[in-house]
C-alpha cells in the first residue's frame, strides 16, 4: 500500500512533529506511514483523512496484492 500523506503534509508545510501532533502520534509513526513501513489502522487513516479533508481512499492507494 502506498500513501500520499508527505506530499500533502508538505503542500500544508507543516513538519512530521507537527503533523504527528494533530494525528496524536509520534514522530516516528509518521515518518513510517510516509516511508509505506507502516499501514495506519482504520482509526488512523480516518483521522488522517478527516485532517486533510480527503477520503481514505483517496490517500491511501492500494495494489490488488494489498487485498488478498
Amino acid at each position: 500500500m502506498t500513501n500520499c500523506i508527505s506530499q500533502l503534509r508538505k503542500a500544508r508545510k507543516l513538519t512530521q512533529q507537527e503533523l504527528a501532533d494533530e494525528l496524536m502520534v509520534t514522530r516516528q509513526t509518521v515518518i513510517s506511514l510516509e516511508n509505506g513501513r507502516y499501514n495506519a489502522s482504520l482509526l488512523l487513516a480516518h483521522r488522517i483523512a478527516v485532517f486533510f479533508g480527503l477520503k481514505i481512499e483517496d490517500i491511501f492507494l492500494f495494489d490488488e496484492e494489498d487485498l488478498t
